[in-house]
């Protein structure tokens, strides 16, 4: 995940491994604090307790019980459990949660007589579990309820994408944070909010009141407080920033406004209501035309959307000159239909569809190939 790395460097923290979920880097749990206010593409911020070997839910367990739980979970408090699990002997991953939770429970009664209370929902603090065949890991999930809703959208619309991934596939881009960056078929806004937040440097952060690492013995509000107050001192202003984001239904344009304005970011983007052929592309500058149309997983009658492909196609050869156009769609067969080579093809994920990015660079006027000189 090369966008969530770069950021992770940009906070100054050293990344010691990078995988296609993540990555691992040393620190402590303040600072999983700037962690979880500052990271746009991130979901979770787990900080690790033990490593071992596990071959059934018993070993698991055992592992477990002996650990000191009583100095991370306060007593009178509440904690859940997550997993991700992938072991031949359990069938339902949240057998595995209920032996992690009786571990933390007997470990409790053993040393204090009494124990906290449990339950589903992430508003405490959090215990997660990675078992994959034989290796297990147990951690403490800083971040509680996901990362990757921002938290400013209360109207999401009709198949929205996660900020987390709208935010991933904006640092993509060839962007500067700077140039016009024209976003039709908006929906709920997300895309062009996520721009306009990159943009001027505001924080997921902005948005949350609690995170699991609240809810840990020892956990230092100061430290919170600070990095806090950070997130509106690094705020910036960008002169003559335009941002533009279109829908041709008046509801969802309404619904997009509607989110910008919690965003913090509405004085940032011109909302219009037009079909996306008719969108205005600032001239004569070197932009990004970003559209993510339906793509018929969920959405949409194939046969027109292989018209709208088509349309997109045009519209950027034809309005777009000069511009970085990008298409996100998870139907590369429809993708075709846009009649242009991609200079690039980014590869993403959405739930469990194999989305991509598709950079096309859009040249201003009929572009020329030098052609190599012949003697005759």
């Amino acid at each position: 995940m090369p966008y969530l790395a770069a950021e992770v460097k940009e906070l100054s923290f050293n990344v010691e491994e990078s995988f296609v979920t993540g990555v691992r880097l040393r620190g402590s749990i303040n600072d999983c604090i700037k962690l979880n206010l500052n990271l746009r593409c991130a979901s979770q911020v787990l900080y690790s307790l033990k490593q071992f070997r596990a071959g059934n839910a018993d070993e698991v367990y055992r592992n477990l019980v002996e650990y000191p739980w009583e100095n991370i979970i306060p007593e009178e408090g509440y904690f859940s459990i997550t997993s991700n699990v992938n072991n031949d002997s359990i069938n339902n991953s949240m057998f595995a949660n209920l032996r992690v939770k009786d571990a933390i429970i007997d470990r409790f009664r053993e040393q204090r007589g009494k124990r906290p209370s449990t339950g589903a929902a992430l508003t405490g603090a959090v215990i997660h579990l990675y078992w994959k065949l034989d290796e297990a890991e147990v951690f403490i999930d800083t971040s509680g309820d996901s990362l990757a809703r921002h938290g400013y959208r209360k109207i999401p619309g009709l198949a929205p994408m996660l900020e987390s991934l709208a935010a991933a596939t904006i640092y993509a881009t060839c962007w500067d944070k700077v140039s016009p960056f024209v976003n039709p078929m908006c929906g709920s806004g997300t895309i062009a909010i996520e721009a306009a937040m990159i943009a001027t440097n505001r924080r997921p952060g902005l948005f949350r009141t609690n995170y699991a690492f609240m809810h840990l013995l020892g956990y230092d509000d100061t430290v919170y407080q600070r990095e806090d107050a950070l997130l509106e001192e690094q705020i910036t202003e960008v002169p003559g920033l335009r941002i533009i984001a279109t829908d041709y239904s008046k509801k969802a344009v309404e619904n997009a406004r509607l989110n910008a304005v919690a965003a913090g970011v509405a004085k940032l983007i011109s909302f219009n209501v037009c079909d996306f052929a008719e969108t205005e592309i600032p001239p004569n500058v070197t932009g990004v035309f970003y559209v993510n149309p339906e793509y018929g997983e969920r959405l949409g009658d194939i046969a027109e959307l292989e018209k709208t492909y088509g349309r997109i196609g045009d519209f950027m050869k034809q309005k777009c000159g000069g511009y970085f156009g990008y298409v996100f769609t998870g139907n590369l067969d429809l993708a075709k239909k846009i009649g242009l080579k991609a200079k690039r093809r980014i590869e993403f994920y959405t739930s469990t569809i194999d989305c991509r990015l598709l950079e096309y660079e859009l040249y201003a006027g009929s572009r020329t190939v030098a052609k190599e000189p012949k003697a005759v």
